[in-house]
Order: C-alpha cells, then structure tokens, then sequence
C-alpha cells in the first residue's frame, strides 16, 4: 500500500465522515422537534361526510399464496356501506395465487361485496403498471391502497375519509405496526429500523408542513390528487415515493394519523429484508434524481427543499458508510502517528455527529416506546447495519445510473407473533449466494485494522473495529442458516392449498 494511495483513501474517508455527519445531525434536528411536539398531536377529525363518497380498495398482488386469502377477508369486512365500496384485486401472479383468490372473490361476491378480480397477461410496470391498470375501470373518489401483507382494521375508511374536510388534502397516511415483530432477531431490528420514520419523521414532517410521501400501502388518496400529479409512474421501483412529491409539487396537501395503525408483516428471512431495502434503495435514489431537479426550482420555502433533499438521498447514507469502512484500514495505516489531541480535535467530532448522532435517535425513540421493541434489538442494530450496507450501497449505485428496473417483491408467509414458517415458503426463493460470498470476502479484510489496532496496543478503538467483523458475520451465519432451511433450494414438492379459514383482527395481538 503506497502512501500516496493511503493519502487518497484517508481525504475519502474524512469527506464520507463528513458527510454522514450532516444525516446524523439531521436526525437530531428531527429527534428535537418530535420532543418538542410531543403532547400537542392535532385531534383527527371524526365527522364523515353526509353523504358518504364512493371508495375503491386496491390490493396488488404478485404470487402471495401465503397471504391473499387474509388480506381479501379483511378488507371484505370494512364497515362502509357495499353500495358505496368497490374492490379490485390486482393480480400480477403466475403460481397458484390467482386460484386463491378467485376462489375468495367468488366467496364475497356471493355474499354481496362488489369486489373484482383483475388479472393481466404481462406484469408491465409491476405495482405501478397495476395500480393504473385498475384505476381505468375504478369508479371511486377515493383510492385505497393495501399491500398483501397489510391487514386494516374494519373501520379503517371511518377513520381517514374524515381527513379529506380539506378539499386541499390528496392523501391521508396511516402508521404500519408489525404483528410479527417477536418472530426472530431480525423482525426485532426491523421494527425498530422503521418505528421512528413513522412516529418521529412523518410527525415532524406533517406538523412543520413540509413534505413527507405516502408509504405504498395502508393510505388512501384522493383521485383527483393522482391524476394532477400525472399518474402512476413505473420509471422508478418506488412509485409511491415518486408520486407523493409529485402530487404535493401539484399543490396536494398530505395528512399524516400517528394515532391509527395498520398490522402488517415484516420480512422473516434476511434476503427477504435485503431485496426490500435493495429497492426502497435504488427507488429513492432514483426518485430523487427525477423530482429534485424540479423541485428545487419551484419557488417553494426553504425548509422544504432543504427536507426534501435530506428525505430523498437519506439512503446514499448506506453507500458513505461502505466507503468509510472500505478507507478505514489504509486510513489508520497512514494516520499511525497522530496523537491523541488530534484525534480529539477532527475524530471525535465526527464520531459524535455520525454514531453517536444517529444510535441516539433510536436509542430515544426505544426509550420512549418500550412497548416497541427492546434494547436487545438496539444493541443488533449496529450490527445487522454494518452487514447489509455493502449489497444495499449496491442498489444505490445502480440507482444513480439507471432508471425503473425489476420490481422484485418481497416474500410474505402470513405469521404472527412467534409462529412458524408454512411447510413450503422456500418456493418463493431469492438470491443469497452471491451475497454471501461478499459478506465472507468483506469479513476477512474487517479483520485488518482489528488486527492492527491488536498489535499496535491500541485498546481504545478495539471496541469500534470489532464490530465490523461482527457485523459480517452476523449476516454471514444468518445466510448459512436461511440456505440449510432450504429457502433458496428448488423446490422438490408441488404447490398445496394453504389455511381456508379467514384471520380475524382479534387474532393479530402482537403489534
């Protein structure tokens, strides 16, 4: 290692610092005013109209065997008026979940519920090309969207049609909770991961009026909203944050319900909850690539463009801690005779800006939320962080020169609570391997500055570099684990009929 290269990687890694830094103030910029606001939620209003409009209920799918059946059961129970509600499954599969719900749709059409099923030839634009696709034949004032995986509660319409009072108000977001959150460690670190961009970044965000995005599931629009805003997009994998910024450059205002939850299901596997963040990834790099240049043209305050910026490229974060660890070993190599004073001068700032900063924010949120989750996930969250940043740092590179892509969906298997995998989820199989061979590769170079730092006795960065090797091997053995289960083997059964008996909102009791 030439000095001059240890000099190039060590100026790379302080400006990753550097800029890292900025998130991690941001998140206790954020932090502060969900503190501040705490105590004064606005009340939600409660009066329906008096006359009730007419709502569509959509539900894309693609290959939920698992689930379809309790999703379709759900929102055939919402207590709106059946002349006044219309539901369409959109339905995109090519293994046997489009038998399934022909099946159930058949069941409540029998039973009076206006519900369709609509099945396309080719999955052109995925969710996005879907959710089009229905709106042509939508008859609603009103666009609900659920995922499969998502199961609303019967008076989910009573609380949020009240939200549109405003003629101005396009869209009304709710809050997901998680009713497999006890599953394993890692539905435990997820829970935690995406709590606080509900309760702490949508709040501040909606109170401070600034813009925040509908989340692709458990919200519902105006129509009207959506066709300003140009319609469903497919040039991004994240159509609803693309569409959100649109609507709102459009004039649309956004209301955010901390105070209403909708159960939903986490990713049990870790490839599962890769590819999901893979996507959210590459999406918004994607999506702020197409929205920011117009944005930041508009004459619009300050503070929105400056959030929008911070909202839209939060996830480069992933790829500037990757490079940061990548530059951490030749950087410590060419530093090897700063003193302590220096280190306290320019490392430990930017240690309190970037780890500290951004571990305080969940640290508080746990503290405040204990029944959310507990600080044993607080502890794996470091860790789980470390061993993924490099494949979702991947997905960022290929947002940031390319548009749309694959939509790969993310696996659902319908658990609650601590229950089990079904007899066949390795049928819905995703890559692990090249993964893991990154993650083994990745581990043997964290093992260098822990073994400098060993030789050279020093003991006080020993805790900061241990992590990294933990990190990778977290994932390493997880992904071991996931492919001796089978869920990337091909599969050796044919398909079978899963549960026919509906899932009731008293039985979704941890969330």
């Amino acid at each position: 290692m030439t000095p001059e290269f240890s000099a190039v990687a060590t100026f790379v890694h302080f400006s990753a610092l550097g800029a890292l830094s900025l998130y991690g103030l941001h998140r206790i910029w954020l932090l502060a005013n969900w503190w501040l606001q705490r105590g004064s939620a606005p009340q939600p209003f409660t009066s329906l109209p008096e006359n009730l409009p007419l709502v569509t209920v959509q539900l894309p799918v693609f290959n939920e065997r698992f689930v379809a059946q309790r999703l379709l059961d759900a929102v055939a129970g919402l207590d709106w008026p059946v002349d006044r509600l219309e539901i369409q499954v959109l339905d995109d599969s090519s293994d046997d979940t489009s038998d399934i719900v022909a099946q159930r749709v058949a069941y409540w059409q029998g039973r009076g519920i206006h519900i369709s099923h609509i099945l396309r030839s080719q999955r052109s634009g995925f969710k996005a090309g879907a959710l089009a696709a229905g709106l042509k034949s939508a008859s609603g004032e009103f666009v609900a969207i659920f995922d499969a995986d998502f199961i609303p509660a019967a008076d989910f319409l009573l609380k949020t049609i009240p939200q549109f009072h405003d003629p101005r108000v396009g869209m009304v977001q709710t809050r997901w909770v998680f009713c497999n959150t006890e599953h394993s460690w890692l539905t435990g670190v997820q829970a935690l991961l995406l709590g606080p961009h509900f309760s702490i970044e949508h709040q501040v965000r909606f109170r401070k009026g600034l813009f925040f995005n509908f989340n692709g599931t458990a919200g519902i629009w105006r129509r009207q909203a959506i066709a300003d805003a140009g319609g469903w997009q497919s040039d991004t994998v994240t159509e609803d944050l693309d569409l959100s910024y649109r609507a709102q450059l459009a004039g649309w205002r956004f209301v955010y319900l901390d105070g209403y939850e909708v159960p939903s299901e986490l990713p049990v596997t870790l490839a599962a909850f890769r590819s999901q963040q893979q996507r959210w990834a590459k999406g918004s790099v994607q999506t702020a690539r197409k929205i920011l240049p117009q944005l930041l043209s508009r004459d619009l305050p300050f503070a929105v463009k400056c959030e929008a910026l911070t909202h839209l490229l939060a996830n480069i974060c992933w790829l500037l801690g990757t490079v940061i660890f990548l530059t951490l070993y030749p950087t410590i190599v060419y530093r090897i005779g700063v003193g302590p004073w220096q280190m306290m001068r320019l490392d430990l700032p930017l240690f309190v800006a970037t780890s500290c900063a951004i571990m305080s924010y969940f640290f508080v949120y746990l503290t405040v939320n204990r029944g959310n989750g507990s600080f044993r996930r607080f502890l794996l969250l470091p860790v789980v962080s470390i061993g993924l940043a490099p494949s979702i740092s991947l997905a960022v590179l290929r947002g940031l020169w390319s548009r749309g892509g694959f939509f790969e969906r993310t696996p659902k298997f319908g658990i609650t609570g601590k229950s089990t995998l079904p007899r066949h989820a390795f049928l819905y199989r995703q890559k692990g391997l090249p993964y893991l061979l990154l993650n083994a590769l990745l581990f043997l170079y964290s093992l260098l500055p822990l073994t400098f730092a060993l030789q050279r006795g020093t003991w006080y960065a020993l805790p900061l570099f241990f992590l990294f090797p933990v990190g990778f091997l977290a994932v390493i053995v997880q992904e071991i684990h996931e492919l001796r289960a089978g869920f990337l083997a091909s599969p050796a059964v044919p398909f079978s009929q899963p549960f026919s008996q509906p899932v009731s909102h008293s039985e979704i009791s941890e969330t």
